[in-house]
């Protein structure tokens, strides 16, 4: 397996994940909450996230069957998480207006 540094920032391991979590306003900053509360929505889900990044431009593909581990409930509705490339194989960004860290 070759070191992460030799990877190509395109290479869809190295895509971002984003889980539901994250975004969701019903949890809290210690539940799994990354985003202030007032720019959340209310339970949202893997599909949905997909459908937003798709509808700007963004590459994505949804993961199904991956859960959380914050996440306590394992209902259908929790399950997913959604993988973004924000990277181009040279290291560019894909689109400008969503910069990364």
């Amino acid at each position: 397996m070759a070191c992460a540094a030799a990877r190509s920032p395109a290479d869809q391991d190295r895509f971002i994940c984003i889980y539901p979590a994250y975004l969701n306003n019903k949890k809290t900053i210690a539940e799994g909450r990354r985003i202030p509360i007032n720019k959340a929505v209310e339970n949202p889900t893997a599909t949905e996230i997909q459908d937003v990044c798709s509808a700007v431009g963004l590459n994505v593909f949804l993961e199904k069957n991956k859960m959380y581990s914050r996440e306590w409930n394992r209902d259908v509705q929790y399950r997913g998480r959604v993988r973004v490339q924000l990277k181009e194989e040279d290291g560019s960004l894909c689109l400008v207006q969503f910069p990364s860290h």
